[in-house]
C-alpha cells in the first residue's frame, strides 16, 4: 500500500505541473482562432484570419526582421566573446581567477530591471544612442556568461592527451584550437547559439530600456496589450511560441547527434 502510493502521488504532481504549465499556452493558442475580437469562451466559429492579418501586417513583419537581426548579431558576438572567456577561465590558472569568474557571471544573475537601468546609464556615458546598437550591446553582455558556462562545461571533458598529441605532431596553438578544440566544442556552441537567439529574441526589459523609436517584437506586443487584448496578439504570440519550440527541439536533437559522433 505504501509502496504504490508514493509513485501515484508523484505522477499526479507531475501531470498537475504539466497542466499548470501548458494549459495557459493552449488557451492562448485557441484564442488566436476565435472569430471575434472578444477574448473568452465559447468559440462559436473558428478562423485563421488573425494569423493572416498578423503575417501580412508590414509593421509586424518589419519588427520581426528587426528582432531577428538583433538576435543574430548579438548571438554571434556572444559566441565569440564567450568562447574566448571560457578558454581563458577553463584550463588557465592565474591569480584572481575566481574574481574574474564571478564578474563574468554577474550579468546573468543581476535582476533584469537593474541591469537595464545600468546599461541605459552606461550607453549615455559612452555616447551610444538608444536603438539597435544599444540593444545588441545589452543583449551581448547578458548572453556572454551563458555561452562561457556552456563552453567551460564542455572543455572540462576534453582530454589533455588529445591536445598534447596535436602539439607533438607539430601543430601550434592556433592549429590545435581549430583542429581539436573547436570541433569538440560544437555541441556547446550549437546549444549556446539557440539559447542566445531565444534569450535575445524574447528579451523585453533590456529592449524596452535600450530601444529607440523602432520596437522589438516583445515591446510591440506590450504596446498593443496596453490598448486591449485581441486575437491578433494571441496569433503573434502563438507563432513566436512555435518558432521557439522548433528552435529548442532542433538544438536538442543537434546536440545529441554531435555528442554521439
Amino acid at each position: 500500500m505504501t509502496r504504490t502510493s508514493g509513485p501515484n502521488t508523484l505522477t499526479f504532481i507531475y501531470w498537475a505541473f504539466v497542466a499548470y504549465l501548458f494549459l495557459p499556452l493552449a488557451m492562448m493558442t485557441l484564442m488566436g482562432f476565435k472569430d471575434s475580437q472578444f477574448i473568452g469562451f465559447p468559440i462559436n466559429e473558428w478562423t485563421t484570419d488573425w494569423y493572416y492579418t498578423a503575417l501580412t501586417d508590414p509593421t509586424i513583419r518589419s519588427t520581426f526582421i528587426y528582432s531577428i537581426t538583433i538576435a543574430v548579431v548579438s548571438t554571434v558576438l556572444s559566441l565569440f566573446i564567450g568562447t574566448w572567456v571560457a578558454l581563458l577561465l577553463g584550463p588557465t590558472r592565474f591569480w584572481g581567477k575566481l574574481a574574474v569568474f564571478g564578474l563574468m557571471c554577474l550579468p546573468a544573475v543581476v535582476p533584469g530591471v537593474i541591469s537595464a537601468i545600468a546599461l541605459r546609464i552606461f550607453i549615455r556615458l559612452i555616447g551610444i544612442e538608444p536603438g539597435m546598437g544599444a540593444i545588441i550591446f545589452g543583449h551581448t553582455i547578458h548572453n556572454v556568461p551563458f555561452v562561457a558556462l556552456l563552453v567551460m562545461a564542455r572543455l572540462s571533458s576534453l582530454r589533455q592527451s588529445h591536445l598534447d598529441a596535436a602539439r607533438d605532431l607539430g601543430a601550434d596553438n592556433l592549429i590545435t584550437f581549430l583542429r581539436i578544440t573547436l570541433p569538440y566544442l560544437k555541441p556547446a556552441l550549437v546549444g549556446g547559439t539557440v539559447f542566445c537567439l531565444l534569450l535575445s529574441f524574447d528579451d523585453f526589459v533590456r529592449s524596452f530600456f535600450l530601444g529607440g523609436y523602432q520596437p522589438t517584437l516583445p515591446v510591440l506586443i506590450f504596446a498593443e496589450l496596453r490598448s486591449g487584448m485581441s486575437p491578433e496578439i494571441n496569433a503573434i504570440a502563438t507563432v513566436v511560441l512555435l518558432l521557439t519550440a522548433l528552435g529548442g527541439l532542433w538544438a536538442e536533437r543537434s546536440m545529441r547527434r554531435l555528442n554521439r559522433s
